[in-house]
Parts: C-alpha cells; structure tokens; sequence
C-alpha cells in the first residue's frame, strides 16, 4: 500500500531531527515517528484524538 506522508509543522522544531508524520484513507490513520514504526488508527479514534489535541489535553 501507498501512501502519501504527511509531516507536522511542529516537527523538528528542536533541532533534534524528531518527526511526527501522519498518512490518512478512508478508514484508517497511520502515525509515526522517526524512531518507530507506524501505528494505525481506526478513523473514529483518530477524530477523538484530534479533539482532544485541541483541547489541550496532552498539554
């Protein structure tokens, strides 16, 4: 399977070369880092996720 990567603007912004990428279809999220292999998310999950981001969760 292809898929197109998509890295985070906030991505290496510590000079440490860190990346978080993120590839989404129909039904699933795959989430990676530069130190690990993808994780795939089921898309209702991935909604919860985000939301709780903007709210500030993981703050």
């Amino acid at each position: 399977m292809s898929v197109a990567w998509r890295k985070s603007s906030r991505s290496n912004s510590g000079g440490n070369g860190d990346c978080v990428e993120v590839a989404l279809d129909s039904s699933t999220a795959l989430v990676r880092d530069s130190k690990n292999k993808p994780s795939t998310v089921e898309v209702p999950g991935w909604g919860v996720f985000l939301d709780a981001v903007k709210r500030g969760d993981f703050d």
